[in-house]
């Protein structure tokens, strides 16, 4: 008699996900907020919003992953950090128009489902949530024996949250005159790292060594999991109003100008000036090895994660709300009347 074809034996295993499901319960329930209703289980996440508490509510969403920054938590074995990656990369998008963030599902692909791998990766997904204070309600792990290899893994996630229609933040309230505040990223983020990867190889850099200039080891530093500003954003518009507060922009993909350049309005530029602050040791090593200036420009936070637009006259006050609240900020330029094409440009010199 022929061996009969099981789940399990064509690539797929029931009892290890469910195994995984468990190791990241508690985890996950650390991210519960009062609106969430049921638990970890479900066939959806349900989430009760209060209407009551908004006058006309917008409800925002935002999807994304984590790219190639996975392949090095692979090579490195370290999978508790790119969660937080993941959540990052959402909220901070939600933010940026002004909305909460208030619950995230994601989305797991993996070749082999490891419970104790997949409960790390989780449990970073619910660290993030934490620090974006939004809820964990549900998610997916799927197994694709003949599709990934044993080790491979991809992730992605969807938020939603929710901001009042006159609370809406972007270019139409940006206006000739602002300060242009910058919030240090925590290194490279989610973003550009084709292009480190590219170097690293290409350069035979040791992850495990420590570069000069760094504190810690390469990979360590590629690592570093991206800051999230969520809340510390929605603390700056509750205190200063959208009269004070008028846009943020995510600083991802397309480098500090071209994500800054989304929120200009047409006929002003935003002119941010290189040497008020330093570039990153990491991103001078990535140019020491044959990045142009450039490209790192165009690839790179270069320093910074997230911008805030802003009335000059609480400019300050925002620095030094940021700065308490443990995210280093500055004033890096302001808003002028556009004389060319250009929507946002870098002048002066790094530090």
């Amino acid at each position: 008699m022929s061996t009969p074809f099981t789940y399990a034996a064509s690539g797929v295993d029931i009892d290890a996900g469910e195994r995984a499901v468990e190791l990241m319960r508690t985890a996950v329930a650390r991210t519960n907020r009062p609106e969430v209703v049921g638990g970890l289980g479900g066939f959806a996440g349900l989430f009760a919003l209060d209407t009551a508490k908004y006058a006309k509510p917008l409800l925002a969403s935002s999807t994304d992953g984590v790219g190639t920054k996975i392949a090095l938590a692979r090579q490195l074995d370290r999978h508790d950090t790119v969660g937080i990656d993941l959540v990052a990369m959402v909220v901070d998008d939600l933010v940026a128009c002004g909305a909460e963030p208030l619950f995230l599902q994601d989305y797991v692909a993996c070749g082999k489902v490891v419970p104790e791998r997949i409960a790390a990766i989780v449990t970073g997904i619910a660290e993030g949530c934490t620090q974006a204070g939004a809820a964990l309600v549900g998610g997916e792990t799927a197994e694709h024996g003949d599709l990934m290899d044993a080790d491979e893994y991809d992730l992605a996630a969807t938020a939603v949250g929710v901001v009042e229609a006159d609370g809406v933040l972007g270019p139409e309230r940006v206006r000739e005159g602002d300060a242009v505040v910058a919030m240090a990223s925590s290194g490279f983020h989610s973003n550009g790292y084709s292009l480190v990867r590219r170097v690293v190889s290409a350069a035979g850099l040791d992850l495990h060594a420590t570069p000069a200039g760094l504190d810690r080891t390469l990979g360590e530093e590629l690592l570093e999991p991206t800051r999230i500003y969520a809340r510390d954003c929605l603390a700056l518009v509750e205190q200063f109003g959208v009269d004070g507060v008028h846009a943020y922009a995510h600083i991802t993909g397309g480098g500090l100008a071209g994500n800054t350049a989304r929120v200009v309005p047409d006929g002003l530029e935003a002119v941010l000036d290189r040497a008020t602050w330093a570039l990153p040791a990491a991103v001078r090593l990535m140019e020491e090895h044959g990045v142009p200036r450039e490209e790192s420009e165009r690839a790179f936070n270069c320093g910074v994660g997230m911008v805030a637009a802003v009335a000059p006259d609480v400019a300050d006050a925002v620095v030094a709300q940021l700065t308490a609240a443990g995210v280093p900020a500055w004033v890096a330029g302001g808003v002028q009347r556009r004389t060319d094409d250009t929507a946002a440009r870098l002048v002066g010199t790094y530090r």
